[in-house]
């Protein structure tokens, strides 16, 4: 049966897969979670008793080392693949999963450069030291002070996601007597990833631009058979366009209207053509599509002007495992499908690699994370099942909610809860993890099987919600938005302190 969220509801005795077992975590927590022989689990060789003491409850704890750890695996399997085929690749954090001055730093020191999607985040990255070259500037609508800040600092691509931005960059740039590096998202059709809201490359959504000609006039424009489309002139360099460029026909796409467009302004570098499907992919048969939609733009674009764009950026969006027993997207694998795609779609079109690049996030830093909180009350609920069966669950109420972690109210996404500080026998029960808000769509975990003798007091974490807890963060109802806190090698830190009331009466002007 399922219940009001739309997912399947649990029942006695269909219980979800066991509980997180003594010694080393498994999926969904991080790799530095164990749960000791008394029951109470550590991270990175840190109580959950001593991180309530010294933190409070709710907080975010980040194990530094996973973190680090997946930063690594990404950017290595990456360079590796795309190495095998010929070319080079670049790996951007997107910042928008969890940035903060040490978040950033961290990624650099594993060698990733940082994406970032406003001016906040992109002063964040540039505070911990991240050079202007190796940042990226996404955003639909940025503003003239966001886009002039990049140039600046001299940001490595500014990603336009419009035809009115192409003209509002490249008048800014040429008032500064600068040429800016820019990049343009184009949406592929391709629909992956969960939740409709973070499936980005389908027609009907605010991003990109459509590689669809339809979208322009209903008329064809780009080749559907990429092998018979016409061979590109002499190939030069992107920044070195042909004077006056080349109009479009009325009938092109979007995106090779905007293509053309960028290479009739002399204050725009044009590096290449962005594409990102969504978040939270599980199937890198998305990613492979979206390659060849990309690769054969990139190739009409040759074939129209001669220039032949050096980079291409697959954007990010890699699942991982949110609750025991699923499966993350393996970084090794989906590299090395990609790199593999790639390649013979250029070998194809008769056009030799772009250099790539891709942004995780989410799968850096989601399994990095998880929310410690402290049960409030505790209330058993009878419900009645689609059957006509009742059956109780138990609501526990925890002292956070959806001011910490929006996501499970706003998509429906799922998530894993334990009792991380004690064993307990009691039998398991069916479990609902509720916030302290004034909504009854405040749920933190939809269901859950928690021991039966759950109580007041009990530490209860939340597993893998490093990404996108604190960064889509709110106050509401007043509530102070929990700190950051970094573990590694048995010691903890503050990243981001926690709120205070002063904080909020300090924005107040009465």
């Amino acid at each position: 049966m399922t219940d009001a969220s739309g997912t399947t509801a649990i029942v006695a005795g269909q219980p979800r897969p066991a509980a997180l077992p003594v010694g080393p975590a498994g999926a969904p927590w991080s790799s530095g979670v164990r749960r000791g022989d008394d029951g109470a689990v550590e991270v990175a060789g840190v109580g959950v008793a001593e991180l309530a003491a010294d933190h409070g409850t709710p907080s975010y704890i980040v194990d530094e080392a996973d973190f680090r750890a997946r930063a690594r695996a990404y950017r290595t399997a990456f360079e590796a693949a795309f190495a095998a085929v010929g070319t080079g690749v670049d790996v951007y954090y997107a910042g928008k999963a969890l940035l903060t001055v040490a978040v950033a730093r961290w990624a650099r020191e594993e060698g990733l450069r940082v994406d970032t999607a406003s001016g906040g985040e992109l002063a964040v990255a540039l505070r911990a030291g991240v050079p202007g070259e190796a940042i990226g500037l996404h955003g639909n609508n940025k503003s003239d002070a966001e886009i002039v800040r990049a140039f600046d600092n001299g940001v490595g691509r500014i990603i336009v996601d419009s035809l009115a931005e192409i003209d509002r960059v490249a008048d800014l740039a040429a008032e500064r007597g600068v040429v800016a590096p820019v990049m343009v998202r184009v949406t592929t059709g391709v629909h992956a990833g969960g939740h409709e809201y973070i499936s980005t490359a389908h027609e009907d959504q605010k991003f990109g631009l459509s590689v669809n000609a339809a979208s322009a006039s209903g008329t064809p424009g780009v080749s559907e058979r990429p092998e018979e489309a016409a061979a590109p002139g002499p190939i030069v360099p992107a920044g070195e366009h042909p004077a006056g460029g080349v109009p479009s026909s009325g009938t092109d796409s979007p995106a090779m209207t905007a293509l053309l467009r960028i290479l009739e302004r002399p204050s725009l570098h044009l590096l290449g053509i962005h594409s990102h499907i969504g978040s939270q992919i599980l199937d890198p048969d998305g990613f492979e599509a979206a390659a060849r939609a990309v690769l054969e733009l990139r190739a009409d674009l040759a074939a129209r002007t001669g220039v032949l764009v050096d980079e291409v950026d697959l954007g990010g969006g890699y699942g991982i495992a949110y609750l025991p027993g699923e499966v993350a997207l393996d970084p090794e694998r989906v590299a090395k499908d990609i790199a593999s795609s790639v390649a013979d779609v250029a070998a194809r079109l008769g056009t030799p690699l772009p250099r790539f690049s891709i942004e995780p996030g989410r799968a850096v830093v989601g399994p990095a994370g998880m929310t410690l909180y402290t049960v409030g009350t505790v209330k058993p609920v009878t419900v009645g099942g689609d059957d006509g069966e009742p059956f109780t669950r138990l609501y526990v109420s925890v002292d956070g909610g959806m001011s910490d972690n929006i996501r499970p109210a706003l998509y429906g996404a799922d998530y894993h809860a334990e009792i991380v500080g004690r064993a307990s026998e009691a039998e398991p029960v069916l479990a609902r993890v509720v916030g302290k808000h004034c909504e009854s769509g405040d749920i933190v975990v939809h269901q859950v099987m928690l021991p039966g003798d759950v109580r007041a007091g009990d530490l209860l974490a939340v597993a893998a919600t490093g990404a996108y807890g604190r960064s889509m963060a709110s106050n509401y109802n007043m509530l102070l938005r929990p700190p950051v806190v970094a573990v590694r090698d048995g010691e903890s830190r503050v990243l981001v302190r926690r709120e205070t009331e002063d904080d909020l009466l300090g924005l107040d002007q009465g």
